[in-house]
């Protein structure tokens, strides 16, 4: 039997009222399941949750209920131990999602029966190292971006590309990217949109004050340091999660991650249909 983890938007309750169903139908075919603690104890099912940590540790696979956002969350818990993702579409965009509310037990079915593909995405490895000392590391499917807080003005940041000093940046914000979140935050930019199985960093600029206002696409064996330089602190946001404020001197690394995130796909997925979906483009 197949162990099966369940990550739920808890503010739209019609996701809520599908992981019910979903719940009772698994059980009554044995499998196990199992769900983040505090959304087990907001559906009800405490006797489900698990803490964050563990939810990929036995996970067959980790099914998302809710938008693009909670796709994001689903993916940073289960990545590191190798969990394919099946997204279901509660949300608006759902460029990540594949499956529709009223297909999931149809989905779940599929795989549980080999009938399905895995699509890779690149993972972001994000070092954030303090000035005063303390060093963590986050994985991103979209971006890790540090702007401007509420109060300030601007942020500067010195940009070092593989180990080298380029330019100092002066802007709202800049946003370094994967082509899954080349179409996120960094399409908002005005940056470009890039097939998301490609392997690339996509550095851009927030409303820049200086002329170089262009994103730079990199390689994916590049590696891109952030250091706030002016005496401004910064926020650091990685998939819409908010990490804190970033003091002058603290540091923020990206590179492609060893890690890749796996999304169950059940059909052709059509990058280019997508596109034209989401934006109304004409046939003709």
């Amino acid at each position: 039997m197949a162990t099966i983890a369940l990550v739920i938007h808890q503010d739209r309750p019609e996701a809520r009222e599908v992981a019910l169903e979903i719940i009772e139908w698994l059980h009554s075919l044995s499998h196990t399941v199992v769900i983040p603690v505090v959304e087990a104890e907001r559906l009800g099912r405490a006797d489900l949750g698990v803490d964050d940590g563990d939810l990929g540790t036995n996970a067959s696979v980790a099914v998302s209920l809710g938008g693009d956002g909670t796709m994001l969350r689903t993916v940073a818990l289960v990545a590191r131990h190798d969990v394919p993702v099946i997204g279901v579409n509660f949300g608006q965009l759902g460029y990540l999602t594949d499956v529709e509310p009223d297909g999931v037990r149809v989905a779940l079915e599929a795989f549980l029966s080999g009938n399905f593909t895995l699509e890779e995405r690149m993972l972001l490895e994000v070092d954030i190292d303090r000035a005063q000392g303390e060093s963590i590391t986050v994985l991103a499917l979209n971006e890790a971006v540090v702007e401007k807080t509420a109060s300030g003005n601007t942020v500067r940041l010195d940009v070092e590309l593989d180990g080298s000093f380029f330019t100092p940046y002066a802007a709202d914000g800049l946003i370094v990217a994967t082509p899954t979140g080349s179409t996120a935050y960094a399409f908002s930019a005005r940056g470009p949109i890039v097939e998301p199985t490609h392997r690339a960093l996509l550095l851009t600029p927030v409303s820049p004050h200086m002329l170089f206002d262009r994103t730079l696409v990199l390689d994916d064996d590049s590696q891109v340091r952030l250091t706030v330089s002016d005496h401004r602190p910064a926020a650091l946001v990685i998939d819409g999660r908010s990490m804190g404020d970033l003091d002058p001197g603290d540091r923020v690394t990206c590179r492609a991650s060893r890690t890749v995130a796996h999304l169950v796909m059940f059909g052709p997925r059509d990058f280019h249909a997508i596109l034209k979906a989401k934006f109304g483009l004409a046939d003709r």
